[in-house]
C-alpha cells in the first residue's frame, strides 16, 4: 500500500487548524527522540511552517538508560536538526537514579524528566507551545491503559490535543500533539517515503513496562476479538471528552460558588455542594484538590471518593489526604488544608472565659450556648456539641487554650492522658493546637472541643440532668 506524502500533511494542518493547536507568528518546540513518530512530525511540521506561519526548534532528551545507543539517537536528530537548518536543544537526564530517589517506577520517572525537561527546553526556546508525537496507536494505548488503572471519564477520553505540560515550573506551556488522527503505520511509511530513517528504540520492546506489554501483548489479543477495536475505543474517548467537557463547562461556571479561600486553605460549602449531581460533586472536588495541590499528580478516585463521604459525614470528621492535607467537616463547609502550613480557621484563646451555665457566653470566634435538660434526653452530638452528666461537671465551668501538664480522661479510654500526647495522636494540626478551646470543670478538663470528651463527665443511665453544650462559630474576635 502505497502512501500520499501530500495527504498526510494536509490531514494534520487540519487537525492542526480544527483544534487551534498553533498560532501565526509562534515558535513551536518539536519533542524528537529519534523514532518514526517524532522523525515525522518534525518532517511535516517543517514541510508545513510557512503555511502555518510557525518558527521550529528541536528539543531532544538523553534519559541516560541505554548507553551508546542513547547517544547515537542524540547525535541523528542533532544532525537532522541541523540539515533542516533548525535549532535543536539537546540535553540528558538521569531517569534511573531519579525512579530511586523518588521511589516510583522508571516508567514513572522517564515521563517525569521527559516533561521537565521539555517545560526548561521551551523557556530557553522562548515558546509556549511544545509538539510532541503521540499517534491515535498512542491514544488507543492510553485509553486501554487507564481502563486498567481504574480511571474515570476523563482517563477514557485519554489524549487530548492540547493540555497543560505535566510538571512544568510555572504552568503556561502547552502540550500539543498533530500526530492524534494519524496510525503509527503510517508515520512509518511516511518517513520511508520522504527518505528518513529513524532510531529504533531496543526499550520498546521490553515487557517490563506497562505501555510496552499493552501494545505488544493486550491489543493483538483484543483484535482477536474485535478487528475494529481500535475504532471502538477512539469512538469511546471522543464521547467521554464531549461528556466531560460539558461537565468541566458546568463545573466552571459554578466553582466560585462553592469554593472559597487562598491556595494554602480552601472551604467548600457542604449544603450548595450536597445540592448537585454526583458527577458534579466529583468534578468540583477533583477541581478543588488541584487548586490546593497545585496539580492533580498525586489525586486518585479513592481520595475524591472519601470526600464525597465526608460531605454526608458527622460535623468535625477528618480525613487525612495525600501528602499529609487535612479536610474537615464543620457544620456549613469542607476546610482542605496543607499540614502543618494552613491557617487554623478558629482563633486562639489566649484567656480564660467563665461560661454561663444555661445561658449564652461570647468569647472571641464563638458563641457558646448552653441547657439544662432533663433525664429523659437524646440528641446526637457532633464535634461542637456535646452532653455532660450536670452531677458530675457542676455549673462552675470556664473555657481556656491548652497549658502545659495539662490531661484528661479520653472517652471510651481506659486511663488519663497528657493533652500533648492526645493531640498528638489524634492528628490534631500542630499549628491548631493553641486554638482548640478547652472546657473545664473545678476538678478537671472536660471536653476538648471538636475531638473528645471526659469519660468521668458521660452521660449514663444514672444521669438525672444533662447539661448540653453547643460552641457556634462566631465573627467575634
Amino acid at each position: 500500500m502505497s502512501l500520499d506524502i501530500l495527504s498526510i500533511q494536509r490531514r494534520v494542518k487540519s487537525f492542526i487548524r480544527e483544534y487551534g493547536l498553533t498560532n501565526a507568528g509562534e515558535k513551536i518546540l518539536v519533542a524528537v527522540s529519534g523514532g518514526p513518530d517524532s522523525i515525522c512530525l518534525l518532517h511535516i511540521l517543517n514541510a508545513l511552517k510557512s503555511e502555518l506561519d510557525n518558527e521550529l526548534c528541536v528539543a531532544h532528551l538523553d534519559h541516560g538508560l541505554r548507553g551508546a545507543e542513547s547517544e547515537e539517537d542524540a547525535n541523528y536528530v542533532r544532525n537532522l536538526a541541523h540539515q533542516l537548518g533548525i535549532e535543536v536543544i539537546v540535553g540528558k537526564k538521569d531517569a534511573g537514579s531519579f525512579s530511586k530517589e523518588r521511589h516510583c517506577s522508571l516508567e514513572e520517572a522517564a515521563r517525569e524528566v521527559r516533561y521537565t525537561f521539555l517545560d526548561e527546553a521551551a523557556s530557553k526556546a522562548g515558546t509556549s507551545k511544545v509538539a510532541v508525537g503521540h499517534t491515535r496507536d498512542d491514544q488507543v494505548e492510553t485509553i486501554i491503559m487507564h481502563v486498567l488503572r481504574g480511571a474515570g471519564i476523563d482517563g477514557l477520553r485519554g489524549l487530548r490535543p492540547a493540555t497543560a505540560i505535566p510538571f512544568g515550573a510555572e504552568g503556561n506551556r502547552w502540550i500539543i500533539r498533530p500526530l492524534l488522527k494519524i496510525t503509527r503505520w503510517e508515520t512509518a511509511e511516511y518517513c520511508r517515503a520522504v527518505g528518513l530513517t529513524p532510531r529504533i528504540d531496543s526499550s520498546n520492546l521490553q515487557k517490563g513496562f506497562l505501555r510496552n506489554r499493552i501494545r505488544l501483548e493486550l491489543i493483538p489479543l483484543l483484535r482477536q476479538y474485535n478487528p475494529e477495536i481500535d475504532d471502538i475505543l477512539i469512538r469511546l474517548s471522543e464521547l467521554a471528552r464531549e461528556d466531560a467537557d460539558f461537565i468541566e463547562i458546568q463545573t466552571d461556571s459554578i466553582f466560585n460558588q462553592i469554593v472559597s479561600g487562598e491556595d494554602d486553605l480552601i472551604c467548600l460549602d457542604s449544603g450548595k455542594l450536597r445540592s448537585l449531581p454526583l458527577s458534579l460533586q466529583r468534578r468540583i472536588l477533583r477541581k478543588a484538590l488541584a487548586k490546593v495541590y497545585g496539580s492533580l499528580k498525586n489525586i486518585e478516585a479513592v481520595h475524591v471518593e472519601s470526600l464525597v463521604n465526608l460531605l454526608f459525614a458527622a460535623t468535625g470528621k477528618a480525613i487525612t489526604l495525600p501528602g499529609g492535607f487535612l479536610a474537615t467537616s464543620e457544620r456549613t463547609r469542607i476546610v482542605v488544608m496543607p499540614p502543618e502550613t494552613g491557617s487554623c480557621p478558629w482563633p486562639p484563646i489566649k484567656q480564660e472565659y467563665k461560661l454561663n451555665i444555661p445561658g449564652e457566653t461570647s468569647l472571641p470566634g464563638w458563641k457558646v450556648t448552653s441547657e439544662i435538660i432533663g433525664e429523659n434526653y437524646f440528641r446526637e452530638d457532633d464535634i461542637f456539641s456535646a452532653s455532660f452528666d450536670l452531677n458530675k461537671t457542676g455549673r462552675l465551668l470556664t473555657v481556656r487554650g491548652r497549658r502545659p501538664g495539662d490531661r484528661f480522661h479520653p472517652l471510651g479510654m481506659p486511663h488519663t492522658r497528657k493533652l500533648q500526647d492526645f493531640m498528638v495522636d489524634a492528628a490534631i494540626p500542630r499549628l491548631w493546637r493553641d486554638s482548640v478551646p478547652l472546657v473545664f470543670s473545678p476538678q478537671h478538663l472536660i471536653w476538648v472541643v471538636g475531638w473528645r470528651i471526659d469519660d468521668r463527665v458521660k452521660v449514663t443511665t444514672n444521669t438525672e440532668q444533662v447539661l448540653r453544650i453547643e460552641f457556634h462559630r462566631s465573627d467575634r474576635v
